[in-house]
């Protein structure tokens, strides 16, 4: 293909993502109130108070919150719908026995970025606790909607795309741009560099959420080391 042959198919398979992102997120938008409610929860553990509330101080805060949810509910929902694109627009440059990966490349990133989302929750909790009360007992928390469900909105996305790293890494292992004697001797500079991308990469800054999303980037290091060492690369 020519470079306006390939800027061709790149535009005809990122109008489909966007198709997909603006169904996804419409189904949002109409599931929006019942999100915000469970990610409420939340913060209501975080403060130890079930009726407490998240403020909002114009009167197109509480729209453009809905929008937002809607926005990244509709990257999440159509997940599966970019990560495919992405792929039949990787695979013209394969050979035939590389282009089989397609549907475990689209399953596995998809339980990745979904394992990635539910770290995030899991650790939203300790790190609220840790951020809420940094301050100490002068400074009293009264969070708007907008920033509040920003922070989860941000740590869920993040976590769930860095949770991709080691398909990204097997890909670069099958198109032999790298080899496991590589990656093995990288060990420890992988290691600090991984803790400093998720320091930079998480969004509340907590210590909490840093060793929670560095930990699992490290050992999926080393099951790529492993799965590439059985495939011979």
């Amino acid at each position: 293909m020519t470079i306006v042959e390939h800027l061709g198919e790149f535009r005809r398979r990122f109008m489909i993502c966007i198709v997909a992102i603006v169904v996804g997120g419409i189904v949002s938008f109409i599931l929006s109130p019942r999100i915000i409610s469970f990610l409420v929860e939340f913060y209501q553990n975080a403060v130890n108070d079930p009726d407490k509330k998240l403020q909002f101080l114009g009167p197109l805060d509480a729209f453009a919150t809905r929008l937002k949810i809607a926005t990244y509910g509709g990257i999440v929902l159509a997940l599966p719908v970019w990560l495919f694109q992405l792929w039949r627009f990787i695979t013209p440059g394969l050979n035939p026995k590389e282009r089989k990966y397609a549907i475990p490349f689209v399953l596995s990133s998809m339980v990745l970025f979904v394992m990635g989302g539910a770290v995030a929750l899991l650790t939203l909790e300790p790190a609220l606790n840790f951020l809420l009360n940094i301050g100490g007992a002068d400074l009293r928390p009264e969070l708007t909607a907008d920033k509040y469900l920003s922070l989860v909105a941000l740590m869920i996305v993040a976590f769930g795309l860095a949770f991709e790293f080691p398909v990204v890494l097997m890909f670069l292992l099958l198109a032999r741009v790298l080899t496991t004697k590589q990656l093995r001797s990288w060990r420890r500079w992988a290691l600090i560099g991984i803790f400093v991308f998720a320091a930079v990469i998480t969004p509340s800054q907590d210590p909490y959420s840093l060793f929670a999303l560095a930990l699992p980037l490290y050992i999926f290091y080393e099951g790529t080391i492993v799965i590439g060492r059985l495939l011979k690369r």
